[in-house]
């Protein structure tokens, strides 16, 4: 595995409160770990859920005995869900609080991941595949047919999400287990990215580039070019496996 990530504070925030994190080594019981999470709140707030969200997670699993991936990433994303609520409630500043969560790990040729909010993964090889799916309310209005996909990028509720570390008691991450093939390279991202650049660009950019850096550089470089409306965050993966 090779991988490589970056954050930009885009064009138009005065503040980053994207937040990654990228292994290609163990970490604990995990072979590998990779994570994007996008914070929410006033000031200081959604940066300190972000930063905190994936410090608390990487900890965790360093020191967790479990041994199956969903279950680290599953106990992992509840133990930080729970810690950024409780400071949430002490702390008036932090009041309000909570940040989106992706978070993936790579075993043999299988690619486990999990999702709470808009924070998205894709697996990228001949054509560019959504894994996760967005916990929004545009997402919502697409699913029980009220809006087209399509005209997803240009509706006012966008950033709308319905799931969040950190606001309520109980987390609902969903889980995805994905087969890779040989060469196909993974990316995780918020929504400052894919709300600037459509899928098929992200699609050309990450296979024409061969070098992890210079495709997280020239992801975040176009999605400031199109207005960079808000913090990019953005990890990509190349990994080799044998197709089984």
């Amino acid at each position: 595995m090779i991988s490589y990530g970056k954050t930009d504070i885009g064009m138009c925030r005065n503040m980053n409160q994207d937040c990654i994190f990228f292994s290609d080594k163990s970490i604990g019981n995990l072979p590998n770990l990779y994570i994007v999470a996008d914070g929410m709140g006033g000031h200081q707030a959604g940066d300190y859920a972000s930063a905190h969200a994936v410090s608390w997670f990487v900890e965790y699993v360093r020191d967790c005995d479990y041994v199956n991936p969903i279950t680290i990433i599953k106990t992992g994303i509840a133990k930080v869900n729970d810690r950024l609520y409780q400071m949430s409630a002490e702390h008036s500043e932090l009041r309000g609080m909570g940040t989106t969560f992706v978070a993936a790990v790579i075993v043999g040729n299988k690619l486990y991941v999990a999702n709470v909010g808009d924070s998205r993964m894709y697996v990228v090889g001949d054509d560019i595949r959504q894994i996760t799916l967005d916990h929004s309310l545009v997402e919502e209005l697409i699913r029980t047919g009220q809006l087209e996909r399509r005209k997803v990028r240009f509706h006012p509720e966008k950033n709308i999400i319905t799931r969040a570390l950190g606001t309520a008691r109980e987390a609902v991450p969903d889980f995805f287990e994905v087969e890779l093939k040989d060469n196909e390279k993974l990316l995780l991202c918020s929504d400052g990215l894919t709300n600037m650049i459509e899928d098929d660009e992200i699609a050309m950019i990450i296979n024409r580039n061969p070098h992890m850096d210079k495709c997280c550089e020239e992801l975040i470089e176009r999605a400031n070019y199109y207005g960079g409306k808000d913090n990019i965050g953005v990890v990509v993966v190349k990994q080799t496996v044998n197709e089984v």
